[in-house]
């Protein structure tokens, strides 16, 4: 008996004592304390669409596949700055590029353009005297002629009048030789040779038509006059393009313009020769600024003895050797900026070793090529975002850092409050193709998308003819933007342009109908 009371003795201090050391209450506390801290401070992203960051666990609003953690240590981030997963990173195919110095001589800028005619080889035929056009021997535009040749037959009431009054001079020349002189001047204004001359007058019959000859060889670019027209004295009838040399005009931005001078060689290529390169200098830069485009027009002679260029024809120009104001700059792609209004942006990543990124305003020089020149906001070894650049700022804004549209920061979206779902996610980035030739195509392009309410940037790549839109989803919508840029003319991937807007665009901007989108659009 004595032995079951010690047991019994030794169970109950044991379990004093463990009261006493451990205390029951306070563990569950503590336990239900850290679960709490565990919950707030865990976020849930999609691994498909790193955009979406949620304070609790469940399905993506957008894909509907099960949110993952995402990764933690954000409590040691500055304010500016904020962390993706090494994950979200490769799905979303975020590339980065280190900051470096670059000898701009080496740097070629590119330029597209349209072949012209060279205006000042060009000719208009017109006729010495007003009559009808008895007959026009030029039957379309694109006919070839040459000097001396016949192209119309003109009856003249007046050249008629004039051959009797030089019949009548004729037979009195030995008694009034001026009057005889006088009718025969006459004659000669209205371009009669002195061999037809002497023909009416040893015939002494007046003819009723009379022929205009060709004064020069070339191309009918215009056919002004149709058979059985009255005209005028001086009245053109044809136009007459000498395609042996044409132009290759090609339009220059404003911050462009001091890159080029008179002299420098150019590389042209067509879409119809792709693999050949033609070499021209530049000729003539435009001294006047147009103010709709704020360009000018740069512009090479192209020498056309085998008929390679067709005016009409968009051509691609590369210049070499452009120098900046300064030897060596800070050179960055142009995949790694982002546009709004008058800011240009890019993200830096901050750590070499963790995916964490902060916003950078930076202010940039001239366009070299596909890069651009940096004047302020970097530095010769910074890492920079070059590719994936909008879902980058998509996670600066979800998590309420500096971004594009978020100049200050401290603005968090979630695209989860309210249970709404995705509507809370204001910003939406899209990128679709666009036909078009030409900077003045980019002006009238991101004019249109501009002008809807709710449109945060619009960048339309003339090479490349894909434009990539920032937009409010809230105010407007894909379709929205699709039907603007038709409105004004221009056929997208979705919506064929408008054709009264389309026939009253420039003609360098009138584009080619015949390829498909999809060969036009290049990544």
């Amino acid at each position: 008996m004595k032995k079951y009371i010690i047991y019994i003795g030794i169970l109950v201090i044991g379990l004093i004592l463990g009261w006493l050391f451990f205390g029951g209450s306070s563990t569950n506390e503590e336990t239900h304390n850290h679960s709490e801290e565990i919950v707030i401070n865990e976020m849930w992203i999609c691994s498909m669409h790193p955009q979406i960051m949620l304070p609790e666990s469940g399905d993506c609003p957008i894909c509907g596949m099960d949110l993952i953690p995402a990764e933690t240590g954000s409590e040691s981030l500055d304010s500016d700055q904020f962390k993706m997963t090494e994950n979200a990173m490769a799905l979303a195919n975020i590339e980065t590029s280190i900051v470096g110095s670059s000898n701009v001589k080496g740097n070629a800028i590119k330029l597209t353009g349209k072949i012209m005619e060279n205006e000042e080889a060009n000719a208009v035929q017109v006729s010495y005297f007003s009559g009808r056009i008895e007959r026009l021997n030029v039957n379309f535009t694109g006919e070839k002629v040459s000097k001396g040749q016949l192209l119309a037959t003109i009856y003249s009431p007046e050249l008629f009048a004039a051959q009797q009054e030089l019949l009548t001079a004729a037979a009195l020349k030995e008694s009034q030789p001026a009057l005889y002189k006088a009718v025969r001047n006459k004659l000669k204004l209205w371009k009669l040779s002195e061999s037809q001359i002497n023909d009416i007058e040893t015939s002494g019959k007046v003819q009723e038509n009379f022929p205009v000859y060709a004064t020069v060889s070339g191309t009918v670019s215009g056919k002004l006059v149709e058979q059985g027209d009255y005209i005028k004295q001086g009245q053109p009838l044809l136009r007459i393009a000498n395609l042996n040399t044409v132009w290759a005009n090609f339009d220059v931005y404003e911050n462009q313009i001091n890159l080029f001078k008179i002299g420098q060689e150019v590389l042209i290529t067509t879409n119809a020769n792709p693999n050949m390169e033609f070499k021209a200098k530049v000729s003539f830069i435009d001294p006047v600024l147009n103010s709709n485009t704020r360009t000018v027009i740069l512009r090479a002679v192209l020498d056309n003895k085998t008929h390679v260029f067709k005016p009409g024809m968009f051509v691609v120009g590369k210049i070499k050797g452009i120098k900046s104001g300064k030897e060596e700059a800070l050179i960055i792609p142009s995949t790694a900026v982002l546009w709004t209004g008058k800011r240009s942006v890019v993200y830096v990543k901050t750590n070499p070793n963790e995916p964490v990124f902060e916003m950078r305003e930076v202010t940039l020089g001239n366009k070299l090529g596909e890069n651009y020149e940096v004047i302020s906001g970097l530095s010769s070894g910074d890492e920079i975002v070059t590719n994936g650049t909008f879902t980058v700022d998509a996670a600066a804004q979800l998590q309420g850092k500096k971004s594009m549209m978020n100049k200050e920061g401290g603005k968090t979206t979630t695209g989860h409050e309210g249970h709404t779902g995705m509507k809370s996610m204001n910003t939406t980035n899209i990128s679709f193709g666009i036909r078009g030739n030409c900077s003045m195509c980019k002006t009238t392009i991101e004019k249109a998308v501009n002008s809807i309410n709710g449109v945060a940037s619009a960048n339309w790549d003339v090479d490349k003819k894909k434009i990539d839109i920032s937009f409010d989803e809230t105010k407007t919508n894909e379709i929205a933007i699709h039907e603007a840029i038709a409105a004004s003319g221009y056929d997208t991937e979705k919506i064929n342009g408008d054709l009264s807007a389309y026939k009253k665009l420039p003609e360098c901007c009138k584009y080619d109908h015949s390829m498909e989108m999809s060969q036009l659009v290049k990544e």
